[in-house]
C-alpha cells in the first residue's frame, strides 16, 4: 500500500471525468448501461466520487485496488485510517467505501440465512463466510442444525487474535445441548486466507468428533473460511 502522499507511479496532472468521453464516465455509463457493466475500479470511483490533483476518481480507484491485490475481501478488510493513507481519500470518502463494503458483507449474510438448510459444504461456507470470511483475527462459530438439518443458531465460541483462537471442546458442547442442537457444524476463519488446517485444528475436531458420537451431537463438518474461500473436513474424508 502506498503509505506516503505520493502516487506510487509518475502521472500527468489528471483530466476530470467531466472531460471524458461519456462512455467513459463511471456514473454515465451506469446509468446508461448499467452497475453491471462497470469494472471494480469504475464502481469504487462511482463511491470516491472525487480523485486527487493529480488522479482521477478512477485512477485513484485503481491505485487502492492494486494496493490489495484487486482482491475485494481484501478491500474489505481496509480500516478508515488505512484508507485515508492514500492521497484523495479523506475521512467522507474513506467512510462511504467503509459504508459499501459492510452493506455487501450484510447481502451476503442475509443471502447465507436465506439458506437455512445444510445440506453440503458448500451451504455451511455461504453461511458462515459471511459473518467470519472478513475478520482481520479468528473467531469459532458454531453452526447448529435440527434433525432435519435446518440451522437453528449460529453461536460465536470464542474469538482471538490474528494468529489463532482457542475453542474448548467442553464449552462448544455446553452450547449445542443447551441449544438442543441435534447436529452442529464447527466454523472457523483464517485471516491469512490459508485455509489449509493445522495440526492444532486437526486436533480439536477429532476431540469434537469424539464427544459429538458419545453425547449423540454428531460434528457434521468443519468448514476452515477465508478469501472467499474454504477447507471442508467432511469433504477431505477427515471427519
Amino acid at each position: 500500500m502506498n503509505t506516503n502522499n505520493s502516487p506510487p507511479y509518475k502521472t500527468s496532472v489528471a483530466r476530470g471525468i467531466k472531460s471524458w468521453a461519456e462512455d467513459d464516465r463511471p456514473r454515465e455509463k451506469m446509468l446508461s448501461k448499467s452497475q453491471q457493466a462497470l469494472s471494480d475500479a469504475e464502481l469504487l470511483a462511482v463511491i470516491i466520487g472525487s480523485g486527487s490533483t493529480t488522479l482521477s476518481a478512477v485512477e485513484l480507484a485503481r491505485e487502492i485496488l492494486v494496493s490489495v491485490s484487486n482482491n475485494l475481501t481484501e478491500l474489505g478488510k481496509l480500516s478508515i485510517t488505512e484508507l485515508m493513507r492514500f492521497k484523495g481519500i479523506g475521512e467522507a470518502k474513506a467512510s462511504n467505501i467503509t459504508a459499501a463494503m459492510e452493506l455487501g458483507r450484510r447481502r451476503r449474510l442475509a443471502e447465507g440465512l436465506q439458506k437455512r438448510t445444510v445440506r453440503s459444504s458448500r451451504d455451511a461456507f455461504e453461511i458462515i463466510d459471511p459473518i467470519i470470511g472478513d475478520m482481520t483475527y479468528e473467531e469459532f462459530w458454531l453452526i447448529m442444525l435440527n434433525r432435519a438439518n435446518r440451522v437453528q443458531r449460529t453461536l460465536r465460541v470464542s474469538e482471538g487474535s490474528i494468529a489463532g483462537t482457542v475453542a474448548d471442546p467442553k464449552k462448544i458442547f455446553k452450547m449445542a445441548v443447551d441449544n438442543y442442537a441435534a447436529a452442529i457444524v464447527l466454523c472457523h476463519n483464517h485471516p491469512s486466507g490459508q485455509v489449509h488446517p493445522s495440526t492444532p485444528d486437526r486436533q480439536l475436531t477429532e476431540k469434537c468428533k469424539q464427544a459429538g458420537q458419545f453425547l449423540e451431537i454428531p460434528v457434521m463438518d468443519h468448514i476452515i473460511v477465508g478469501n472467499n474461500t474454504y477447507f471442508s473436513f467432511a469433504d477431505e474424508g477427515l471427519i
